[in-house]
């Protein structure tokens, strides 16, 4: 486990050299994403970030900018509203990002939530989470790519509920279609493992570039409830056991950012980054070097050494295939 005294240290070391000059938080209206600008920003350097979001979260979203400027007037921090879980819309946004800069140094993911209810679909026919948190996301990193490439320290770190894989998937339905296969935690080891195999990939061809995909454990995000349907047995079920539980072991606000603040920032992982004096962390193949690294709510690497090469062999092939012929139309 990295220690919480490390890892302020280590984020003690951001300034306007270390830090990222450009950052982009794709879900950053609340919860971790939001969590982590607040710590970016807090450290005083000079940062501009595009903060990413819904129309509904857009008032709520100008207040939190205004607190962060008068935190450290030297941060920029740009509004950019769009309806993330459709593909078209995530097109529009990298357009217009890729308009305004040359180089990305920070692309944040959180997008997403547990989806216990039933089955939703966006207006493009794909299941509203799997948009959110898969999709989406993969069209961020691809579009934003060329802005990454080069950079002393650019890094994708995308934060999932199950970021440790299970080999268990469904290969032949990834999308979850037929009645009575989907569910909100099948769903969410899908995703987990689609998140899982195409960054290694993209990891392995971007050699300068690092990807962390992270297991926050529990943390009060907010978005507990979105994924439930009203007055169901699951609502009833969060309300009374689940949010109080994450209340109780969780991290706290602002130790989450701090957390993923030193996932976005240090060398502990590849190398690349403010410097790191202990213990480098291990990517997914079981290599101190660059790559895709699985990172658990401790900060610690876990390579998942069973798992991994079932689904290099057996899937990452399959989900690459599938999600090229999802995405291919918005790149």
């Amino acid at each position: 486990m990295v220690s919480y005294k490390e890892i302020k240290a280590s984020n003690a070391l951001l300034n306007d050299a270390t830090a990222p000059r450009a950052a982009v938080f794709f879900g950053g209206t609340s919860g971790i994403g939001k969590f982590t600008i607040k710590a970016l920003v807090s450290t005083g350097a000079s940062v501009k970030i595009y903060l990413v979001g819904r129309k509904s979260s857009e008032e709520g979203a100008r207040a939190f900018i205004q607190k962060l400027h008068a935190n450290n007037p030297k941060a920029e921090v740009v509004w950019n509203e769009g309806e993330v879980s459709l593909l078209a819309e995530t097109k529009r946004l990298c357009e217009v990002i890729k308009s305004k800069e040359s180089r990305v140094d920070l692309l944040f993911l959180t997008a997403g939530y547990a989806p216990f209810g039933t089955r939703k679909e966006t207006a493009e026919g794909l299941e509203i989470v799997q948009g959110l948190e898969y999709y989406s996301r993969m069209l961020f990193v691809l579009h934003l790519l060329p802005l990454l490439r080069g950079g002393e320290a650019s890094k994708v770190v995308s934060v999932s509920s199950l970021g440790i894989s299970a080999a268990t998937i469904e290969l032949d339905e990834l999308d979850l279609k037929k009645p009575g296969n989907f569910g909100g935690v099948k769903a969410q080891w899908q995703y987990g493992a689609m998140n899982t195999t195409t960054p290694e990939m993209l990891a392995n061809e971007n050699p300068d570039v690092t990807f962390i995909h992270s297991w926050p454990g529990p943390v009060n995000t907010g978005n507990v409830w979105r994924g439930t349907d009203p007055n169901s047995i699951m609502s009833w079920v969060v309300w009374l056991l689940l949010e109080p539980l994450i209340g109780l072991v969780g991290f706290s606000d602002e130790e989450s950012g701090q957390r993923h603040l030193f996932q976005s920032t240090s060398a502990a992982f590849g190398g690349r980054g403010v410097p790191w004096k202990c213990k480098p962390g291990v990517n997914s193949l079981e290599k101190q070097a660059n790559g895709l690294f699985l990172v658990n709510n401790k900060c610690d690497c876990t390579p998942n050494a069973k798992v991994m090469p079932l689904l290099r062999e057996k899937a990452q092939g399959k989900i690459w295939d599938h999600t090229q012929e999802v995405i291919q139309p918005y790149l």
